[in-house]
């Protein structure tokens, strides 16, 4: 879900009847297009502020194992040439878009003048397509046929593929809610059926006496369990949105908390399958993040390209992925908690208990610029309750920030409850 407005079947099919009019005099007037803006010195700041801490533990903090930090360092020099292929690419695509009259109204600056923009929607398929060539690449470089892994990241990479593939098509047919609930569940299937990991969990220390045991087997409840998970991840990016660059924005925040997580878990181990896992976790999660922050240089405030469905179940898909094959899920969750209270403020709209608009949007006033909340479930609207009026780009920042927030109350969670929890 974004704040646009899609163009409408009658608009386009009126577009292709005046395709040869009679005289010039009544060629209609095409609207303008949003003028696409590269905000380059927002994302080199964030880029710095985000990734300079993953940056300080892997060059000073941890003795990493060289053969390991080379594999990380070569997959993060291919990633970083899919940020620029991403950067090139957009307004490439964007054209096409176009043509196909795949745009939308920005609804958050209805009444004035970008409101009137016509803004390419759907660029989430260029991220999506760059970060599949680029994990593909990287298989030259560190898997070999016999390795182990390679099995569970072909799998991985079919999954985020297929998810890829249901956005893009619920951005062209917009696909009604209760579909778009089941699509994660269909794209996870090829992991599922690969996957050859433990199914097994380890039981908190205070819970021990009461079970009875220190390991327990799921079976097949394990894998279940990863397929809701893929589904909540999925949907929980979907339905956190509606401003302009958010959805980009908490992907990009929470793939920098995943690699300071894995970083500081390959540090401070010694288990060499331990440390693969979590490794594997950072080959997929840098070219994310290098791809997004290509996407969110044109998709920041005031937004120059949608992102659309594509991009909210292709992100949702791939750090369930990396939390599932990591083995950090519940840490994963936690890094996930704004998304888990907007599900929770969601629930009673999207079960039909209360009456749930297309668009669960804070009101815009052209005059000051400023949203305000509605009575809708979700935490757009509730910020905007707790804190009152604000322009969208602060209220972006303000939810980013809290983002960032609950990532590092997770750090702090797992320090100290390391020994007493698990």
């Amino acid at each position: 879900m974004a704040a646009r407005k899609r163009a409408s079947a009658d608009a386009s099919t009126e577009a292709k009847v005046q395709e040869k009019p009679k005289s010039k005099d009544s060629v209609p007037a095409e609207p303008p297009t949003a003028p696409l803006n590269v905000k380059s010195g927002f994302i080199l700041k964030l880029s710095i502020l985000l990734l300079g801490p993953y940056c300080y533990l892997i060059f000073h903090h941890y003795n990493i194992d060289w053969d390991l930090k080379k594999s990380i360092l070569i997959n993060a020099v291919v990633s970083l040439a899919g940020f620029f292929v991403t950067l090139k690419m957009i307004p490439v695509a964007s054209k096409y878009v176009l043509r196909r009259n795949l745009f939308g109204y920005d609804i958050n600056k209805r009444g004035t003048h970008g409101g009137t923009l016509r803004v390419p929607e759907s660029l989430g398929i260029v991220v999506g397509i760059v970060f599949l060539v680029v994990a593909i690449l990287f298989q030259y470089f560190n898997f070999t046929s016999d390795s182990i892994w390679l099995v569970e990241y072909n799998a991985a990479l079919a999954s985020i593929c297929f998810m890829t593939l249901l956005g893009f098509v619920d951005d062209v047919l917009d696909v009604p809610w209760r579909v778009k609930l089941l699509l994660p569940s269909f794209a996870a299937l090829p992991l599922l059926m690969a996957y050859a990991g433990h199914t097994t969990i380890i039981i908190p220390k205070p819970l021990i006496p009461y079970v009875g045991l220190e390991i327990l087997d799921l079976g097949w409840m394990y894998k279940l369990y990863m397929g809701l998970l893929a589904v909540f991840c999925t949907n929980s990016i979907n339905i956190h949105a509606g401003l302009n660059g958010l959805e980009v924005g908490q992907t990009v925040v929470i793939a920098s908390a995943i690699l300071i997580h894995n970083i500081m878990q390959i540090g401070a181990s010694t288990d060499p399958e331990y440390k693969q896992a979590h490794a594997f976790s950072i080959y997929l999660v840098q070219p994310l993040l290098a791809a997004s922050l290509g996407l969110l240089s044109y998709n920041w405030y005031p937004s120059s390209v949608f992102v659309g469905d594509t991009y909210t179940y292709f992100a949702g898909m791939t750090m369930a992925v990396v939390g599932i094959l990591g083995h950090f899920s519940e840490t994963l969750l936690i890094f996930f908690a704004p998304q888990v209270l907007n599900f929770l403020l969601s629930l009673p709209q999207l079960s039909g208990l209360v009456p749930c608009p297309r668009h669960r949007l804070p009101r815009f006033d052209s005059k000051t610029g400023l949203l305000t909340g509605t009575n809708d479930g979700t935490l757009v609207n509730f910020t905007l309750r707790l804190l009152g009026r604000m322009s969208e780009n602060s209220l972006c920042i303000v939810l980013l920030v809290f983002q960032a927030i609950a990532c590092f109350l997770c750090f702090l969670l797992r320090h100290f409850l390391a020994g007493w929890y698990k």
